[in-house]
């Protein structure tokens, strides 16, 4: 908050400051697990963290569609041929000894 006999400039740089608030890939887990946990209510956790409800919904709605693709296996990699013939012959080799 804003003290008295801040500047007008310096006020709204504080408040700017606050609202523009980055979180990192780690916070918003942290908070949407917390969130998720259930031992306080979204809207007490929210305070605390000093987000937004809204902010909160979107990150986890993010996290659990990040989640599903994850899962689904839309991410998974294709082996190539090549790497298919070397592990084959990898294998091979170890069942021989």
């Amino acid at each position: 908050m804003p003290r008295k006999n801040q500047s007008g400039e310096a006020a709204v740089n504080e408040i700017t400051r606050r609202t523009c608030r980055k979180f990192s890939a780690e916070e918003k887990v942290r908070i949407v697990l917390e969130g998720l946990r259930g031992e306080q209510g979204i809207a007490a956790l929210c305070r605390g963290e000093g987000i937004a409800p809204n902010r909160y919904c979107r990150w986890s709605k993010d996290s659990l569609e990040a989640g599903k693709k994850r899962l689904s296996g839309d991410t998974v990699r294709e082996a190539k041929s090549s790497e298919v013939k070397g592990l084959r012959k990898r294998a091979f080799r170890k069942l021989r000894k």
